[in-house]
């Protein structure tokens, strides 16, 4: 097939450009990425040879290689990993569409200095394209385990590629870099420096577990005083130039599996490492985890819990899940059957021993041995937050606000871990509006006589603080936990207690505050309070048949006229709207109208019922009553245009 020549996609060539002209803090980001692919080659490898049988590959000497050259200055990162076929070629290196190209240039655009664009590069799968930062062109040869003919790609960046076939291409990868003249001067950046490429691999891929090779500096020569040639043989001998000897490869890096290692062996700095080429991540991890499990199934597992949260956490097609090897082979990446899906920010390495090795997605998800390690590393990410939780309040607030509302999630599923996520769960609530607080911690401060853990939902903290349902408590100085995240509706009717008590929202039911002595002296109020009501409440149940079930007194209210609540075991309308979003069709539940029988507006309606129960004037403001509640909680109206009007007519008639 001839050479052809193809234009890079528009997204494409713009982050080129940006790579090509843009200048960063640090440059060797370029070699770590390079290495990473090469090695992601060489698992790929291994893994299709021990599937495939047939597969006529040689896999007895798996490495990558490096090889520079100081005259020409290139730079050569090779592998006989995987390798690509043509079409491979094209649609992964020529074109990016699968990578984030545009969220990528988007945030490269607004990132803040050049340590934050730096970030993003392995983050959005772009890590071949740093090879433009150091490089004015770049020559990938690449030939695919199986096939007999290999394919050349070059580039100088500036908008187009071309694609050639070649047939002596050995299997695996070689990217050649002809790199810029510019860093030649630089020390800091030379890269045909054997003591660069040295530090690099030293500092970034010194975990790789395949070795990575580069020719060893020669030693040099030692000078042989000049004699008198013996005889003419040997006279002939000596002018005979000598044969350049084979260079002799040095391996740059230690091979050695992180999480095989004693703590004491591994330092932070070596787990950071290893946590940036899993996750693409360029901050170092919030928290390290170590699990060594022995016994009739045994693995160890090498986990990460973030210092920042993804921005695309919560993304449909979020790639979710944390490496498996099995015997130090590498299976899959993203293995999801390891890690439930509120756990998802969770990233690192699980390594099996009695796992075939030639296990698929679909066996995994009824594996016995799978589902134990998800159980058992669901609960040492959760113990380790517990522990967090009390040993290191700051560094637990960090992993609260990244990822306390995805943990949340797990409440809605996972029924065994329950408890324990409750027990590492913060909430916002009117103790401290600065500080939210643990259950432990509300337990600990509820007062005399209380039973109940209260709480609110809503869409802002400002709202549900001004909700007229907050008035009773805010009253008393009794807490209430402030839940404004959309998995918060769901959750809190699923989860029936915590500590022994239960959870109750202060829009639901009755409400019966204060001591034994305080509950009964409200008692016989209200009784007196319904007889004088009675046909007030009676009138305005009529009225509002098709809006509400019933109209009471309410006990929560102590400045607004009215509220409107739901029964105690009805779903809110947040939470029904919730469900109508996913497409689940529920009943609407009516709702319940709680007057406050001491407030002016109340106890004018009243009087205004028992002297005039035929005037007009209480059917309409017994309609503004009820949408002044909805209304006070945030709700949407029936009818925003009447309200408008019975408003204007009302207060026209005041002037």
């Amino acid at each position: 097939m001839p050479t052809e020549t193809f234009e890079f996609q528009v997204e494409a060539r713009q982050l080129l450009q940006m790579m090509i002209h843009s200048i960063y803090s640090n440059k060797d980001v370029f070699l770590r990425e390079l290495v990473s692919n090469a090695s992601d080659a060489l698992d790929k490898l291994r893994l299709e040879a021990l599937r495939d049988g047939e597969l006529d590959v040689d896999v007895s000497d798996l490495h990558i290689g490096l090889e520079v050259d100081r005259e020409a200055r290139t730079l050569t990162v090779r592998d006989n990993g995987i390798g690509m076929s043509r079409e491979e070629v094209v649609q992964l290196i020529g074109t990016i569409a699968n990578s984030g190209t545009a969220k990528f240039l988007r945030e490269l655009k607004d990132a803040e200095g050049a340590g934050a664009a730096e970030g993003l590069i392995g983050q959005f799968g772009v890590g071949f394209y740093a090879s433009f930062m150091v490089a004015d062109e770049v020559t990938l040869l690449t030939r695919r385990a199986g096939e007999t003919e290999g394919t050349r790609w070059t580039s100088s960046g500036e908008g187009t590629y071309t694609v050639e076939t070649v047939a002596d291409a050995p299997q695996g990868t070689a990217i050649v870099l002809r790199l810029k003249p510019e860093d030649a001067e630089d020390r800091l950046y030379d890269y045909t420096s054997p003591w660069k490429i040295k530090e690099i691999v030293k500092r970034y891929s010194d975990f790789i577990t395949w070795p990575i090779k580069m020719a060893a500096e020669p030693e040099p020569r030692a000078e042989v005083p000049d004699a008198e040639p013996e005889s003419e043989s040997d006279a002939e001998s000596e002018s005979e130039p000598e044969s350049e000897p084979e260079p002799r490869l040095e391996t740059l890096n230690s091979m050695k599996a992180l999480w095989a290692r004693s703590r004491d062996e591994v330092s932070d700095a070596d787990y950071h490492e290893l946590y940036k080429h899993i996750s693409h991540d360029w901050n170092d991890p919030l928290e390290i985890i170590r699990l060594h499990a022995e016994g009739t199934f045994e693995y160890q597992a090498l986990l990460f819990i973030p210092a920042h949260a993804p921005q695309d956490l919560f993304m449909r097609d979020y790639k979710r899940g944390v490496q498996l090897y099995v015997k130090r082979v590498f299976i899959m990446d993203d293995c999801e059957a390891l890690m439930p899906p509120y756990l998802r920010f969770v990233k690192g390495v699980v390594d099996a021993q009695d796992l075939s090795l030639n296990v698929s997605r679909e066996i995994l998800q009824q594996d016995r041995q799978i589902e134990l390690m998800h159980r058992r590393l669901a609960k040492k990410v959760l113990s380790t937050v517990k522990n967090m939780m009390v040993a290191r309040p700051e560094q637990y607030a960090t992993f609260w606000r990244e990822f306390g509302r995805v943990l949340k999630e797990g409440l809605l599923g996972d029924f065994e871990n329950r408890d324990a996520i409750l027990g590492v769960s913060s909430f916002a609530s009117t103790h401290d509006k600065d500080a939210p607080t643990t259950l432990a911690q509300y337990v600990e401060r509820m007062k005399d006589g209380q039973e109940h853990i209260f709480y609110v939902t809503g869409e802002s903290r400002q709202a549900v603080e001004n909700s007229p349902h907050m008035e009773a408590f805010q009253a008393r100085g009794i807490e209430v936990l402030l839940l404004t995240d959309p998995v918060d509706e769901v959750w809190v009717d699923t989860a029936p207690e915590f500590g022994g008590k239960q959870f109750r929202s202060v829009a639901k039911g009755e409400v019966d505050l204060g001591t034994e002595e305080e509950k009964q002296e409200a008692g016989t109020e209200r009784e007196k309070q319904r007889e004088e009501f009675a046909g007030l409440l009676a009138r305005m149940t009529e009225l509002l048949s098709e809006q509400v079930k019933d109209v009471r007194l309410s006990s929560r209210l102590t400045v607004s006229p009215a509220c409107v609540v739901s029964d105690a075991n009805d779903v809110s309308p947040a939470l029904e709207n919730i469900y109508r979003a996913m497409g689940q069709e529920i009943p609407h539940a009516k709702r319940i109208l709680e007057l406050n029988p001491k407030h002016p507006l109340v106890v004018g309606l009243n009087r205004t019922h028992a002297e005039r129960p035929d005037d007009p004037a209480l059917e309409e403001t017994t309609e503004l009553v009820h949408q002044l509640a909805l209304l006070a909680e945030g709700a949407e109206l029936p009818d925003p245009s009447r309200f408008v009007k019975l408003v204007a007519d009302r207060l026209e008639r005041t002037l």
